[in-house]
């Protein structure tokens, strides 16, 4: 589609399927170059301002990735739904970054359709037909043949591979423990849910987990895996991959299985942006890039919330989005870990080389 036709579809706003965006999961041919450029972020309001995507777009990226709460839906209407996508549609920042690249997305609670839900919900086939709707997903992908919005994409040529691989924590989630009123919580815990006990659980479901462990095995240089909830920090009373330890175990353990170089985690979820680290549990060391807060405010603590992971001054509490610079330079390339402003001044960054991602 043109992009021209294209933006006048969007203002019309009718959410119909010819108005969807056009981000197909499948690889795409790209021209060589020594840097690949990925913007993501997460927690934007459909009903406020999103002046964020001025910086985002004057950025340049090669691909913009959705890290859930894309729209605040929580409803069982899909009606209500997709008048909600309708009017993140209509945002004109958002159409200014959709002739500028791709887009790819995974949900969260709040545009799965209830706040920090799981496999219970009861719409949730009904809402992941509109998710991939909405983001243009193609009738012949995989993500339209299996429960789930979880797929992936490579992006470039060999030797500068980039696979992204998009992760559903909503879909196959089981329940949450939660602390008991009265019960104590050990640090600075600000949420409500403490991990769990029964390794009955799981997160994502095995197929697929199963799934995972075929896309960690193909070839590729650089992996990002985008998680909607936090991966490595585990000690916050909110929701995350420790919720369920021995599913965060058995990730780290499969990066190590499949011996699936370069890969790190991006994230959402919290409102504001931070980096953490894990150097034990890991192959090698595992970053976590958490971006949230596009155009939500943060709590009043949560930022200040228990990390023992995060890499020192790399957190920033107001409205923000992540960027990942990989500059290829054979063995000396290296990858930009950023949290940027509304503005797009980098509020923290750390620059990490590809050959310890091995």
């Amino acid at each position: 589609m043109k992009p021209i036709l294209y933006l006048a579809t969007l203002i019309c706003c009718v959410f119909t399927e010819s108005s969807f965006t056009k981000t197909s999961i499948a690889a795409e041919p790209t021209e060589p170059s020594d840097q690949t450029i990925i913007a993501f972020g997460a927690c934007a309001h459909e009903d406020r301002p999103q002046p964020i995507w001025n910086a985002v777009v004057a950025a340049k990226p090669d691909r913009f990735i959705f890290a859930g709460d894309n729209i605040y839906a929580d409803t069982t209407s899909m009606d209500l739904m997709r008048s909600k996508y309708s009017k993140l549609a209509a945002q004109p920042g958002y159409q200014k970054l959709l002739v500028t690249c791709p887009v790819l997305a995974v949900w969260d609670d709040h545009d799965f359709g209830v706040n920090d839900g799981g496999k219970t919900y009861p719409k949730r086939a009904e809402s992941e037909k509109i998710f991939l709707d909405f983001f243009g997903v193609p009738k012949d992908d995989p993500r339209r043949e299996h429960e789930g919005i979880y797929g992936s994409q490579i992006i470039g040529e060999k030797d500068r591979r980039v696979q992204v691989i998009l992760l559903d924590t909503r879909y196959f989630r089981d329940d949450l423990d939660r602390y008991a009123k009265g019960e104590t919580k050990p640090g600075n815990i600000v949420g409500w849910y403490k991990p769990t006990k029964d390794k009955r659980r799981t997160l994502l479901g095995e197929t697929q987990w199963e799934w995972l462990e075929r896309e960690l095995k193909k070839p590729a240089e650089v992996r990002i895996i985008v998680s909607s909830i936090q991966v490595i920090s585990w000690e916050k009373g909110m929701e995350r991959w420790g919720n369920m330890p021995h599913e965060r175990e058995r990730l780290f353990k499969l990066i190590e299985s499949t011996q699936a170089k370069g890969a790190f985690f991006i994230s959402g979820d919290v409102h504001f942006t931070e980096l953490s680290q894990t150097s034990e549990e890991g192959p090698y060391p595992l970053y976590d890039l958490t971006s949230s807060g596009l155009n939500q405010s943060p709590g009043k603590t949560w930022y200040t919330s228990t990390n023992s992971y995060r890499k020192k001054g790399n957190v920033y509490s107001g409205r923000n989005f992540g960027l990942i610079q990989i500059d290829w330079a054979g063995e000396n390339t290296t990858i930009g870990l950023q949290g940027r402003t509304e503005s797009g001044a980098i509020a923290h960054e750390k620059v990490v080389k590809l050959r310890q991602l091995r």
